[in-house]
């Protein structure tokens, strides 16, 4: 089976985990402050917080915005449903907007004249979540314009996206939002294992999230209300959590950020063989907006159903038979039961229904093959049929 997605470990990651055992910290020492140092080097932020998953990053991102009950939260229906349900961790309630149909990501338009009719009923956002689908960045500079107008907070989930750049800046960069978020999951770009990591150039919100990933415990004098009682002494001073990450996660991630940018430019180079190869296929490739350099986690096609013999079903359970290890990102989040019991109709985002009956993710990652790529083509041919 040619997995869609596959973590690719070095021996020199392997070195580096090692070095970490038989070290004296295996867990907050100094190998996860080097991690955020260097990711938040490469790509321009002033702060960066590792911590256990990027679902972890997304729920101290929206408390550290004081997201809480009787607030709004708005992101796209095509994506994990972490993106929402950090809103709902907070107390918060979620709602959607339809996605772009050729980014496939949150929809600019969409999301305007979603906030004037909420402007007119007074239920505007707190918080808007900008999925970076497949590791395309969102239009951010017109939906940072509507925060300015509207005056909601921004995330970028860039779970999908290290190592894109947007306008010629790195995606992490905030530029145009508050907070953007990392996955390091295996089958993201690179990995810790499981991970994840919230930037920010914010100096208040690094200190509230580093406060949040920890129990909300401090030994900072500055922030306790009350005096200490000897060197001894922390104070818990907020209800946090345990989201941090180990020194073993951070010394892979250390180790995996040093091919970075090689990771991204072969995931590319495979993307142009897919464009190439697919180009009198039924489908349709995915489209790059100019403005963006994607990170290129997935590589999603959409299936002229009206051209082919098969079913969308057919051609994927087709693939998967062959060895072709296909998936579908995403479900779309308001269809789940757990959304549907909110008052969610399937209809209620049209686009967002269109792609999920067409899409289908292939294989793609940095370590495949070319003979493997061969196969899924030929096994594409095959299935469409």
């Amino acid at each position: 089976m040619i997995p869609y997605g596959k973590q690719e470990i070095s021996q020199a990651d392997i070195d580096s985990v090692l070095e970490v055992l038989q070290s004296d910290f295996l867990t907050q020492g100094p190998k996860v402050p080097e991690f955020e140092s260097k990711v938040a080097e490469h790509v321009g932020a002033k702060h960066a917080l590792a911590v256990n998953s990027a679902t972890s990053s997304l729920h101290i991102a929206c408390l550290s915005l004081g997201l809480g009950p009787g607030d709004w939260l708005w992101t796209s229906p095509i994506t994990f449903v972490a993106s929402a349900n950090c809103g709902l961790y907070c107390g918060a309630k979620v709602d959607f907007i339809d996605i772009d149909p050729k980014t496939y990501n949150l929809c600019p338009e969409a999301l305007a004249r979603k906030l004037e009719k909420a402007d007119e009923e007074g239920r505007l956002p707190k918080v808007v979540v900008a999925v970076h689908l497949c590791g395309q960045p969102c239009a951010m500079s017109e939906i940072h314009q509507l925060s300015k107008r509207y005056g909601f907070r921004i995330i970028e989930d860039a779970s999908h996206a290290i190592g894109g750049k947007y306008k010629g800046e790195f995606i992490g960069a905030n530029r145009y939002s508050d907070i953007t978020v990392f996955s390091f999951h295996p089958v993201k770009i690179i990995t810790t294992a499981e991970g994840g990591m919230a930037l920010t150039n914010d100096d208040e919100l690094a200190s509230r999230m580093n406060l949040l990933r920890s129990h909300g415990i401090t030994r900072d004098s500055g922030l306790m209300t009350q005096e200490p009682d000897g060197p001894w002494y922390y104070q818990q001073i907020e209800l946090g959590f345990n989201y941090r990450m180990t020194e073993l996660q951070a010394a892979l991630g250390v180790s995996q950020m040093d091919r970075l940018d090689d990771f991204v430019a072969r995931r590319h180079e495979l993307a142009r063989r897919y464009d190439d190869m697919l180009a009198d296929f039924p489908v349709i490739t995915p489209w790059q907006h100019p403005d963006s350099y994607s990170g290129l986690h997935l590589y999603v096609i959409r299936l002229k159903l009206d051209e082919t013999r098969a079913s969308h079903r057919e051609v994927f359970e087709s693939l998967r038979e062959r060895g072709i290890g296909v998936n579908l990102h995403y479900i779309p989040v308001h269809t789940q039961p757990y959304y549907k019991d909110m008052g969610f109709e399937a209809d209620d985002f049209p686009q967002a229904m269109s792609y999920y009956r067409e899409a289908i993710s292939l294989p793609m990652f940095q370590g495949m093959a070319y003979e493997q790529q061969d196969q899924v083509i030929e096994a594409l041919k095959l299935s469409l049929v």
